[in-house]
């Protein structure tokens, strides 16, 4: 539908939409910077989606039952912004709007969750707003099975551009939300035909509508600048058991004369002369990020008019028995049941006392199957690797169509899906997610790790076979620089356990964590109890901790983590038959020892005695605790990989790459003789 038809048949809806365009336009001109096309295109979709169908009360952007929307294509981010300003979002003021871009201000370059209510989730990697929302679907099924519908009833809605379904995390989404059947599900694809680089054509020949339907989705179009039509294709979405993809014809920079169609209204300003030209066009004379009062008033009314969905909700909520609103309450508080810390305790405990020598990946699903029974938030799943990760204990059941009160789900061969969709569950609110693959395959997950990181979401990413201890599979799944590489996202708690016991520590830090993703890296081969002392205190909690003092002067401390803390024990034992003094310091977390205060890093970590790290990874950040520190270089070494693996037997490997206690009590007679040499380099 072009403008001049779309103003004669639909006069109110054409001014009510021009305001999103214009307030986009005007935005990124005033930053100088952005991407006005998208929001002119997909305005009169946005349009009838907020005035007719999602379910919200701008007033309480909390409520828990309000329908989810994802911006997707982030980079068009004025549209979400434009929206939330209309509709009077407290947090979302014309100030903002005229700050876009700008230091400090919540109106960011794309989309960033926690920076203004209404954002649910972070977006710009295009594809990932897309994968995310599958999780936010699979949290509101889950939930209404456990709470009812009278609790949990909503939608999650979903822009994508031809960018989002390029990426190779939407097949990963598309394929588990059909499979899943998550048929409150429903994607706008703003078919608009223009990436950065010009039309798709240039890179693309992909039938999309027939890719969707190949994965299990209801698929529909309509012309996305027909008001009536949009309305249709959502009532129709909105019936379906299945996930809806409607293919929106539209076009970029909607009323641009000399950019409309074309990439040039794709990532830049529209330029003051075009920006004119456009009002012109659109019939709108009013001065840059003004509204006219009765166009302000009616989408003011749109934003409050969810109280009375709300209201009703409320009613039905609080006819709820105390205990099930209490339960409701600390789930979507992110609040960890109390049960959880004496369950740890007496796991602890038992571990300590048996003493046993167990893979930490098989010590994690001992852990599981004590806490998932007083943690019914958790929703586990696996990529394809439930009987590597251990992650399925047998209270769980699976997630499917058949049941939506199971508790895990079979991912697939989707690592980058799955952390996408961990993302979307906890956002969500209401649910723990793990998920669990190799930790090799943290490389095809990373990109969502990231944004959970970016985000604060405290996700829990089971990775096991964790180094070249998993054996025969060979170089291409020994993880040797994986660690180092997570070790340097911010805001990521990276756990390498040594033991049942510090493996429960583990979790019950990541369970309890309120804005940190985590990272547990868990070995394939048995390891034996470290910890046979039992300590209520969790220990893991300060990062780094003395697990053995040395006998006599001291005069070397070796520095360990996961499987490479008994090496370092075997050491410890060789060195003090030499009368070596040798203190032995476990390190499951970097991340929490750097964070401790200086008092007690330097009781861990002294001034004096040599110090050797030793740890079946690179050598890639360890100085910061060898030589850092009051550490010295010449005082230095370190025991790990310096290249690739092998395939092999673990313990024909260890012995291969030199990682023994034997090679480690080496270390440090050298180091303690005055003989520093630096690491071989392959």
């Amino acid at each position: 539908m072009d403008i001049a038809t779309l103003k004669q048949l639909h006069p109110d809806h054409w001014d009510r939409a021009a305001a999103i365009r214009a307030l986009a336009m005007d935005a990124v001109q005033a930053a100088n910077s952005g991407h006005p096309g998208m929001p002119m295109g997909m305005a009169d979709v946005a349009t009838v989606l907020f005035s007719k169908h999602l379910k919200f009360d701008a007033a309480d952007p909390d409520w828990i039952d309000r329908d989810r929307f994802i911006l997707s294509a982030g980079h068009g981010s004025m549209l979400l912004y434009a929206l939330l300003h209309l509709t009077g979002y407290a947090d979302m003021p014309m100030e903002e709007l005229k700050n876009f871009r700008q230091l400090g201000s919540k109106t960011a370059g794309h989309p960033e969750y926690g920076h203004a209510k209404g954002i649910e989730t972070t977006t710009g990697p295009l594809g990932q707003g897309l994968a995310t929302a599958v999780g936010f679907a699979i949290a509101e099924e889950a939930l209404r099975a456990r709470f009812g519908r009278k609790v949990i009833d909503h939608y999650t809605y979903v822009i994508a551009g031809d960018g989002c379904l390029m990426e190779g995390v939407s097949h990963e989404a598309i394929g588990l939300a059909g499979m899943q059947q998550l048929g409150k599900l429903i994607v706008f694809w703003d078919d608009n035909n223009i990436s950065i680089d010009g039309e798709i054509s240039l890179s693309d020949v992909t039938d999309q509508r027939a890719r969707f339907k190949a994965a299990g989705w209801q698929v529909m179009s309509c012309d996305g600048h027909d008001p009536e039509d949009i309305d249709s294709a959502i009532t129709r979405a909105k019936s379906s058991k299945k996930p809806t993809l409607i293919a929106c014809k539209s076009h970029i920079g909607f009323g641009s004369p000399n950019k409309q169609d074309t990439k040039g209204a794709h990532g830049s300003p529209l330029g003051e002369e075009e920006i004119a030209k456009v009002r012109e066009i659109y019939g709108w004379p009013h001065p840059p990020f003004q509204i006219p009062g009765e166009i302000a008033a009616w989408w003011a009314e749109v934003g409050a008019r969810g109280k009375a969905a709300h209201d009703a909700w409320q009613g039905r909520y609080d006819g709820l028995s105390a205990g099930r609103k209490r339960e409701i309450a600390r789930v979507f508080a992110g609040e960890a049941p109390k049960k959880l810390a004496a369950t740890i305790r007496n796991f602890k405990k038992a571990a300590s006392e048996a003493g046993a020598k167990v893979a930490t990946r098989k010590a994690s699903e001992n852990v599981l199957a004590a806490v998932n029974p007083v943690m019914p938030e958790t929703i586990g799943g696996s990529a394809d690797l439930t009987g590597s990760n251990n992650t399925l204990t047998p209270d769980l059941g699976i997630f499917s169509p058949a049941d939506r009160k199971g508790r895990y789900v079979h991912y697939g061969i989707r690592e980058h899906g799955m952390a996408a969709a961990m993302n979307g569950l906890a956002l969500h609110g209401g649910i723990r997610p793990y998920g669990g693959t190799f930790l090799v395959f943290t490389d095809y997950a990373r990109g969502a790790m990231r944004l959970s990181s970016l985000m604060g979401v405290p996700a829990v990413y089971v990775m096991t076979h964790d180094s070249i201890g998993l054996g025969e599979d060979g170089p291409t799944h020994q993880p040797v620089e994986h660690l180092a590489a997570l070790r340097a996202f911010p805001n990521m708690n990276v756990f390498r356990p040594a033991d049942s016991v510090e493996t429960a520590e583990a979790w019950e830090l990541a369970l309890t964590a309120a804005a940190t993703p985590s990272v547990i890296a868990l070995s394939r081969q048995g390891l034996p109890t470290v910890r046979t002392d039992h300590k209520t205190k969790n220990l893991t909690a300060q990062g780094a901790y003395v697990l053995a003092e040395a006998e006599g002067k001291r005069q070397a401390i070796l520095i360990a983590t996961g499987s490479e803390v008994a090496i370092a024990l075997a050491a410890r034992e060789a060195l003090h038959a030499e009368g070596i003094g040798t203190r032995v310091v476990s390190m499951p977390s970097w991340e929490l020892f750097e964070a401790q205060n200086e008092a007690y890093r330097k009781r861990v970590l002294p001034a004096g005695p040599v110090r050797v790290a030793v740890e079946a990874g690179l050598r890639f950040g360890w100085d910061r605790w060898l030589f850092g520190e009051r550490g010295k270089r010449e005082k230095s070494g370190f025991v790990g990989m310096h290249g690739f693996g092998a395939s092999a037997p673990a313990g024909d490997l260890y012995s291969h790459f030199g990682i023994t206690a034997e090679a480690v009590a080496d270390k440090v007679r050298d180091l303690v003789a005055g003989k520093w040499a630096p690491d071989p380099r392959t």
